[in-house]
């Protein structure tokens, strides 16, 4: 006679959230310079919640390391981590764009759904 099988003790593992790591490459203190990594931050609070890490990199004093990462345009966000490298050109103001652009919101996300904070009428 087979007794029932007793449930595993094995401790259960949390997954570890994965940690995106992102660098602003900028021109010195500009207007936009300054939008690009206000924006950068909102959007990584919004849809990371601490899971990130922004290094600002500041071409102005040291201009050698826009040749690592292929820069051509201020500002610039690079998504060294999760891979692959992502880039986004600009501001960072056009939030949709820079969602799908840095792979936080798939590209075939329903457009007409509301975005935070906003109703469907």
């Amino acid at each position: 006679m087979k007794t029932p099988a007793k449930p595993s003790k094995a401790k259960s593992v949390e997954a570890k959230p994965m940690q995106w790591d992102l660098r602003l490459y900028v021109a010195g203190p500009t207007p936009k310079s300054v939008t690009a990594f206000r924006n950068l931050e909102r959007l990584c609070e919004e849809h990371l919640a601490g899971h990130y890490h922004i290094s600002v990199i500041d071409l102005m004093k040291s201009p050698q390391l826009a040749q690592g990462d292929q820069i051509l345009a201020v500002p610039t966000v690079v998504r060294n981590l999760p891979s692959p490298i992502r880039k986004v050109i600009g501001n960072l103001s056009n939030t949709e764009r820079v969602l799908v652009g840095l792979d936080l919101r798939a590209r075939d996300a329903d457009p007409f759904a509301p975005r935070q904070g906003e109703k469907n009428v």
